[in-house]
Formats: C-alpha cells, sequence, structure tokens
C-alpha cells in the first residue's frame, strides 16, 4: 500500500553510494523524490527500481553541480516547488593525496562543488521552508570536517565548512520547525575511495563502513533530532564534550584586550 506523502525530498549525487542509498531509504519512508546527479542512466535505473517497489514519484534530473549553470536549474527546481520537505545534500568530491602533490585546479573543482553548490542550493531551499513553516536539510559533511590532518587538506577544509555552515543554520533557524542535521561520515564502502585517489580495498576493514549501515544510522540520528550525527562515534557524551569546550571558549573569542600572556611578553 502507497504509504501518505511526506512531500518530496530533493537528494543530490543520488546515483549512487551514499546518495542512491539516501533515495531508497526516503522513498521507503514515504517521500516523493527529485533525484540529481550527473549519470543519466544511472538515475533513470534508480527511479524505476524505486517507483516499482515503493510506488513513490521519482523525478531525476541529470546535472553537474560543480558547474555554475547546472546548479542554478536545482536552484530554480528548489525555489518553485512547493512540495519539496526535504534537501539533501549530499554531492561532493575528496581527494587522498598531500594537498602540494594535488592538482590545484582540480583542488578548486572540489571547492566549488562541495562548498558553493551546497550553499546555493541551501540559499534557494530554505527561504521556502520558513515561507511554509516546515523543512528539513542533511548536509554530508564528514569526519576530516574535525579532523582535516587525516587526508587532503582543502577536502577537509571544505568539509569543515559544511559543518560551520550546518551549526550556523541550525541557529539563525532556531525555532521555526525546519531541521538541520550534519551527518559525518568516517570511511564509508563507496566509489568515493578509487575517484579521490585510494581504493576502499586498500584502507584497514576495521575502519570501513557499509554504505548502507551508515544512512540507516544517520537516519536514526535525524530521528533522534541530533544536530550532528558521527555515525561511528560510541558514545555521543564525547561529542557533547567537545562541544562544550568550544561553547567555552566563545566568550572570550573577542575582547577588547590581549589575553595577559601576551601584555606580560610584550612588556
Amino acid at each position: 500500500m502507497t504509504q501518505h506523502s511526506k512531500g518530496t525530498a530533493l537528494v543530490t549525487g543520488a546515483s549512487s553510494g551514499i546518495g542512491a542509498i539516501y533515495a531508497d531509504r526516503l522513498a521507503r519512508r514515504g517521500y516523493d523524490l527529485i533525484l540529481v546527479a550527473r549519470n543519466q542512466t544511472r538515475l533513470d535505473q534508480l527511479a524505476r527500481r524505486l517507483t516499482d517497489e515503493t510506488g513513490r514519484s521519482v523525478e531525476v534530473v541529470a546535472a553537474d553541480l560543480g558547474k555554475r549553470t547546472d546548479a542554478a536549474r536545482i536552484e530554480k527546481v528548489l525555489r518553485t516547488d512547493a512540495s519539496i520537505t526535504m534537501l539533501v545534500n549530499n554531492a561532493g568530491v575528496g581527494a587522498t593525496g598531500p594537498l602540494l602533490a594535488s592538482d590545484v585546479d582540480k583542488m578548486e573543482e572540489m571547492i566549488a562543488l562541495n562548498v558553493n553548490a551546497l550553499t546555493r542550493l541551501t540559499y534557494a531551499a530554505v527561504p521556502g521552508f520558513v515561507a511554509r513553516g516546515s523543512g528539513a536539510i542533511i548536509n554530508i559533511a564528514s569526519i576530516v570536517g574535525i579532523a582535516p590532518e587525516v587526508l587532503n587538506g582543502v577536502y577537509g577544509g571544505s568539509k569543515a565548512f559544511v559543518l560551520a555552515f550546518t551549526l550556523s543554520l541550525q541557529k539563525e533557524l532556531e525555532g521555526r520547525n525546519i531541521r538541520i542535521q550534519a551527518v559525518l561520515p568516517g570511511a564509508t564502502a563507496t566509489d568515493f575511495w578509487g575517484i579521490a585517489g585510494t581504493p576502499v580495498e586498500h584502507l584497514p576493514n576495521e575502519i570501513v563502513m557499509p554504505a548502507e549501515d551508515m544512512v540507516d544510522a544517520a537516519l536514526v540520528g535525524f530521528d533522534l533530532g541530533e544536530p550532528i550525527t558521527i555515525p561511528s562515534l560510541p558514545d555521543a557524551a564525547d561529542w557533547e564534550a567537545y562541544e562544550a569546550a568550544r561553547q567555552k571558549l566563545v566568550p572570550n573569542l573577542s575582547l577588547s584586550v590581549p589575553a595577559a600572556r601576551y601584555r606580560a611578553a610584550a612588556a
């Protein structure tokens, strides 16, 4: 039996990996879908399967969000389609090589997708959510957002942006019935690694999570109302302690005089 629709979820990077699993899980939760990715053939195959298995409406849009003109087409959809109740910002690329051994043009392309496109799509979606009084955004970040030294520095920096942007949105939209979640996966078994330069088979098994498990855990975190979900973190209190330490810094980050230790050194 077809479930009552929860509205439409627009999922980027939806043709494979984490994005395709989000599409599957959200369709089974009662969302209609707009799936965005570069690979038209994979999108069509996924749409047919999900429609057959769930009865949900599934629209596909082939677009390269790293290109401004393609991103603009998706922005228009987000601004004008009032059925959209959720945006999953999943599209992204990574890199595993050392920063100084990386092609700076490729790094700029990474920023365009991981930072610029995510920002513009969010800007396109949020005003409608505010006007309608509800909505949800799931931003797929990474554990390198808090541990940028683990992989390529531009990749880590781009995911640190996603985390900071999400925290800011959570504060700004507080009380407006709009859910904002950042998901920080660790190593996940997808083709991301091969594209980034290190096939997943080269990683220790004990640090690699199946993509299905990662998404299912992230959605449990969403259901629990977590603003930040780290699927592999055993104890949520560890994140809470990290966040509490960050908040403790805030009152003293901007004061009218230098800290005493710097005044003493100057004297």
